[in-house]
């Protein structure tokens, strides 16, 4: 249906669309210091000074964080901020791909994350992550949360796979669910499941932080709200690091909330600030759809 309007002579024609100033700050000035609160005491990851660069471009610039113990810390901004970049440096998950480089210092409890001679695998293991798209393995329930268990040598009886596998389905909130089909392919469960299902062989292998890169993009309300409690949940056992779009899924499962802007992290602080009282005029623009 075609809306009508009376143009200046009083005469009928199609509507014209509106224009609207959203750009009303300088989004392109530098951002010379982060605001705020972007350090915290009993720190359980500390960044300082953190660059990164894919080939000759750099994506991250001069960054400084720390995650604190059994907090979750939501990083927002718009698309291509760098958010993503940064939460793949944390388990190094940047090294997969070519031409990428990180610098800087990056810290779990104390121990350097880059250091020459840091095994990845057990790096990883400490520092699990739950990706954009839910990803089982073409394997049944049972051996999707089982594998990591295998292969890092943390059980191999039955029973005790038994019991990991009960368990962490349980922190997932998913036995419930499948206990009485743990023998059928992870794919075949719906998507919410099958994103809980991946956080439960996250947390199988028991972690001690979780990174979470958009784990509700591809989920309905019903799901997203499941894992949202999920993230709260889990915040008693473990330290939590989630990249989000949303802004309402910000202000609900973290503590802490970071703003990034063209791979500047411009404020951090506690997140009913952030949200209510922001320090910095990008992130104020931002919060309010000015700009993004």
């Amino acid at each position: 249906m075609t809306t009508m309007t009376l143009d200046a002579a009083g005469q009928t024609g199609a509507a014209q669309p509106k224009t609207v100033e959203r750009e009303t700050v300088d989004t392109q000035r530098k951002v010379t210091e982060t605001v705020g609160r972007p350090l915290c005491d009993n720190a359980k990851l500390r960044m300082r000074n953190v660059n990164v660069f894919y080939g000759e471009a750099q994506a991250i610039h001069n960054v400084s964080l720390d995650i604190g113990r059994n907090e979750v810390v939501a990083m927002i901004g718009p698309s291509g901020c760098g958010k993503s970049t940064f939460l793949r440096c944390l388990n190094r998950m940047n090294d997969t791909i070519e031409g990428c480089r990180v610098e800087g210092e990056l810290t779990l409890d104390g121990e350097p994350i880059y250091g020459p001679k840091v095994d990845v695998v057990p790096l990883r293991a400490r520092v699990g992550m739950v990706f954009q798209k839910p990803n089982p393995f073409p394997k049944s329930i049972y051996d999707n949360v089982a594998y990591g268990p295998k292969i890092h040598g943390i059980a191999s009886r039955r029973a005790e796979l038994d019991e990991i596998v009960e368990n962490s389905l349980r922190r997932a909130g998913l036995w419930n669910e499948v206990k009485d089909r743990l023998d059928k392919p992870g794919t075949g469960l719906s998507g919410g499941q099958q994103q809980r299902l991946c956080i439960a062989r996250a947390i199988a292998v028991s972690p001690e932080v979780i990174l979470m890169d958009e784990p509700c993009s591809a989920l309905d309300p019903i799901a997203t709200a499941r894992i949202e409690e999920l993230i709260d949940e889990l915040r008693e056992n473990y330290t939590i690091a989630i990249v989000t779009h949303s802004m309402q899924q910000a202000a609900r499962v973290s503590q802490r909330t970071a703003y990034f802007h063209l791979g500047h992290l411009v404020e951090v602080n506690d997140t009913e600030m952030v949200f209510t009282n922001p320090q910095h005029e990008l992130t104020e623009a931002y919060i309010t759809g000015r700009f993004g």
